[in-house]
């Protein structure tokens, strides 16, 4: 290593070490950026020591303040309900008819169930309730399971298949899968479909032959003009409302394989004057009946 010398050029010793004939300058980090630097490290280690800042096999270190985002939460909810709380307890008291003729309790239930509706609703029905493919549209007024307060109510709390012992159940058979009906059939009934609600046919299909295999197989539950049947889930099939799609291809796959959706429970979950806002919210969106 050579001894450091003065650099003509910048002025500034080396530090007498070179490469290539390049040779390394002493210029020392700024002191403004060191005295940064280390308070840096001292912060850090302070929260450490104060926050929950490490993870262990099981948990993390709760830190001396024992704080947490989630406790803190919890106080701040608890806080606004406290602030809420003559106005809950008269939304949770009023029947659902009553709150929809109030607008003071219409307002908070609006407000409260548009809220719950962001958390828990619209990840499968949108932020704007007008669903998807396979998750209904709740501004139309076309419903499965009804859509009156207490219909509505009862569809949130127990939901559709959901394994609650009060749930909507009924499901769409598997048609063409357990063998009920050959794959020609299939064609000829999702035809027949289709001409219930005057969506155009594949030419030279066998009306009869669809009419006849409907009122064998599928009357039962889409009643014998397909108007469905809100008792057992059954949509109605002449009003040009799909929930999963109208084209042939589509509605062969339906009768193929059957259609099971479903809908979580959220009694337990949602507390009585949430489901209760929800329920109006849904109501107030435009569908309800």
């Amino acid at each position: 290593m050579a001894e450091s010398e003065l650099d003509e050029v910048s002025g500034k010793t080396t530090t007498g070490h070179q490469w290539d004939g390049i040779k390394e300058l002493n210029t020392p980090l700024p002191r403004w950026w060191l005295i940064t630097f280390y308070a840096s490290i001292l912060w850090a280690i302070g929260y450490w020591v104060v926050y929950p800042a490490w993870p262990l096999l099981w948990s993390y270190t709760r830190g001396a303040l024992n704080y947490s985002t989630r406790a803190a939460v919890g106080v701040e909810l608890a806080i606004l309900e406290k602030i809420r709380g003559d106005k809950m307890i008269a939304l949770g008291a009023a029947s659902l008819a009553d709150i929809e003729k109030d607008p003071a309790l219409l307002t908070l239930a609006r407000a409260r169930g548009k809220a719950a509706f962001g958390d828990n609703c619209a990840p499968c029905h949108g932020s704007g309730g007008a669903g998807a493919k396979g998750y209904p549209n709740l501004n139309d007024d076309d419903w499965l399971w009804g859509g009156s307060l207490d219909q509505i109510v009862q569809t949130i709390q127990f939901g559709a298949r959901s394994g609650h012992t009060k749930t909507h159940e009924g499901a769409m058979l598997a048609f063409g899968k357990d063998g009920i009906l050959k794959r020609d059939e299939i064609g000829t009934v999702a035809n027949y479909v289709r001409s219930l609600s005057g969506l155009p046919t594949r030419q030279g299909y066998d009306v009869a032959a669809g009419a006849k295999i409907f009122a064998e197989n599928c009357t039962s539950c889409h009643g014998e003009a397909g108007k469905g049947n809100q008792e057992l889930g059954a949509p109605n099939l002449t009003d040009k409302i799909w929930l999963y799609g109208s084209d042939e291809a589509t509605l062969s796959e339906t009768i193929t394989n059957g259609r099971a959706g479903v809908m979580p429970a959220w009694v337990g979950r949602l507390d009585p004057s949430t489901i209760k806002a929800l329920a109006v919210y849904v109501h107030t969106l435009g569908g309800g009946k």
